[in-house]
């Protein structure tokens, strides 16, 4: 597929010849080469990120030639997580599975106090916890059923009696079908509906993906902070990511909690919260998604990658020069 061709686009045109990806991000409307580059990924404690599904990359590199990389290669491992900074991705290609339909069902009011996080996060192919962190606790759970794996018991809140949108106050009907209707896989793993503006639309957005055991310390570390996070928060989701081997992905060598911050837009109300969020959650190894808000110093950030010289020498044997590394790539590889 051409690495600017969206997963709305892409999943549409799988899905007519049987075929599916086997995981979906919140919001289909992303581009495929923009959303590997950087890490981006949908919920569930057996589903990697969306990198995990590419099993060959293409790039024109800053020579003007080709390169084809595929999985085998000893530079494969660093060419789907990139941050662009190898080439320009022309093209990727995909592994698929066949088709399958989902069921989306929806709870509300889950406590914190007592959390089974296994079990609540291993209900479901996909799971997902959204709270606005004004009380304790969690104000919606959606999990995401294959309709071919049991129908999951869900004893620890109440299923929810209206459809609903993760963002408070946005309408429900931006978001694809709730109340365990089946459908095709693309029209429930993400979400919101590719007609419609995802989220709240005008936002900040910061996420930490850290190891999966410290899931429960770190929602009890940010509960202890959310008289500073709730003023500026649309809502937080918390998502499970599976250990992958991309060297720049955050959540390399180890299964996964990422906790995902919607911000109001207002950069100078938000950036105190950002950074309370990043303190209360450095004792559990914090890596920052790539694409989203964070003030992580790159010295830190080289500490948490331990293929970053791996990656290093790629870049510069693709880009001596660099001339696809900005500022930031920069300062990250260079320091």
């Amino acid at each position: 597929v051409g690495g600017g061709v969206r997963y709305a686009e892409l999943a549409r045109r799988v899905h007519a010849h049987g075929l599916a990806l086997p995981n979906m991000a919140s919001l289909p409307h992303i581009s495929v080469a923009g959303s590997v580059a950087t890490g981006t990924h949908g919920s569930g404690v057996a589903n990697g990120p969306l990198a995990s599904a590419v099993r060959e990359v293409e790039l024109v590199t800053a020579d003007g030639t080709s390169a084809t990389i595929a999985r085998g290669d000893a530079r494969f491992d660093g060419a789907v997580t990139s941050l662009g900074a190898l080439g320009v991705v022309t093209a990727l290609t995909l592994d698929l599975v066949p088709a399958f339909e989902v069921e989306q069902h929806l709870f509300t009011e889950l406590p914190l106090e007592g959390l089974d996080f296994e079990a609540v996060a291993g209900a479901a192919y996909s799971v997902s916890l959204f709270t606005d962190w004004r009380d304790p606790g969690f104000r919606q759970v959606w999990l995401k059923r294959r309709t071919d794996d049991p129908l999951p018991a869900f004893p620890w809140a109440v299923p929810a009696k209206v459809a609903l949108h993760p963002v408070p106050g946005m309408p429900a009907g931006n978001c694809t079908e709730q109340f365990g209707v089946p459908g095709p896989w693309h029209e429930r793993l993400p979400h919101f509906r590719p007609e419609f503006t995802p989220s709240s639309g005008a936002e900040l957005q910061s996420e930490y993906l850290l190891p999966r055991t410290h899931a429960l310390a770190a929602l009890h570390a940010v509960q202890e902070i959310r008289a500073a996070v709730a003023p500026v928060l649309q809502i937080c989701e918390v998502r499970t990511v599976a250990a992958d081997a991309q060297w720049l992905s955050p959540s390399h060598g180890r299964d996964t909690v990422a906790l995902h911050f919607t911000w109001i837009e207002d950069t100078a109300a938000v950036l105190p919260a950002v950074r309370r969020v990043e303190a209360a959650l450095e004792p559990f190894d914090p890596r920052p998604h790539w694409g989203k808000v964070f003030t992580t110093p790159a010295a830190a950030l080289r500490g948490r990658y331990p293929r970053l010289a791996d990656f290093r020498a790629l870049a510069r044997e693709l880009d001596p020069a660099g001339k696809f590394a900005n500022a930031f790539v920069a300062g990250l590889l260079d320091g």
